[in-house]
C-alpha cells in the first residue's frame, strides 16, 4: 500500500500517542480513548498509532493494551491454556510462523462467521427454517380452529353420494348420544 506524507497508509487514520499517554486522532483533530480505538477496530476502520515524539509505529503495543483492558473487564476470550501455549512459542523455532498462522486462522474464522450469518438470514427467508416456521404456523392455525365455534353443516354437494351423507348423519347421531349420556 502506498504511504502518504502524513506517515500512514492511504485511507489509514494516524493516531499520535503522547508521553502523557493521551491519544490524538489526526483525522478529527481530537483526543480519543483506547475504548474509541477498540470501537474503531470493531468497525473495521484502519489506523496506525505512532509515538508523537519519535514517529515510531506503536500500533502493536496499543492493540495489545486494548486486548488487556478488554480481558480485565471480564470479556475473556483468550483461555489460559491458549495464553500459555502462545507464551511457550516465544523463542521457539516455529515462532516466525505463528503470526501468519494466527492471521490465517482468524481470517478463516471471520469468513465462517460471515457465511453462518448469511446462511441464517437466508434460512429464514426461504431455507429450511422457513419451512419449519411455515409448518409451525399451520399447526397453530389448526389448533386455533379447533377452538372456534362449529359452523352450520354445509349442504351436500351434488357429487356426494347419499351413502356418505347417511354415514355422516349416523356418526353425528352417535356423538350426540354419547354427549347426552355424559351430560345426563
Amino acid at each position: 500500500m502506498a504511504r502518504s506524507k502524513s506517515g500512514g497508509e492511504s485511507g489509514t487514520i494516524v493516531i499520535k500517542k503522547y508521553a502523557n499517554r493521551r491519544l490524538y486522532d489526526t483525522e478529527t483533530s481530537s483526543y480519543i480513548t483506547l475504548e474509541l480505538l477498540s470501537q474503531m477496530t470493531r468497525e473495521g476502520r484502519d489506523f496506525v498509532v505512532v509515538d508523537a515524539k519519535s514517529g515510531e509505529d506503536i500500533t502493536h503495543n496499543v492493540l495489545t493494551q486494548i486486548i488487556m483492558e478488554e480481558e480485565q473487564r471480564g470479556e475473556n476470550m483468550l483461555p489460559v491454556s491458549f495464553l500459555r501455549q502462545l507464551i511457550s512459542l516465544y523463542g521457539d523455532s516455529m515462532q516466525s510462523m505463528v503470526p501468519q498462522y494466527l492471521e490465517a486462522s482468524m481470517e478463516a474464522f471471520r469468513k465462517n462467521q460471515q457465511q453462518f450469518q448469511e446462511a441464517m438470514q437466508g434460512a429464514f427467508a426461504g431455507g429450511p427454517f422457513a419451512e419449519i416456521a411455515k409448518r409451525n404456523m399451520e399447526m397453530l392455525n389448526a389448533a386455533a380452529s379447533a377452538f372456534k365455534p362449529a359452523m352450520p353443516a354445509a349442504p351436500a354437494k351434488a357429487g356426494e353420494s347419499a351413502d356418505e351423507v347417511a354415514e355422516l348423519k349416523a356418526q353425528l347421531a352417535a356423538l350426540n348420544a354419547k354427549i347426552d349420556k355424559l351430560g345426563g
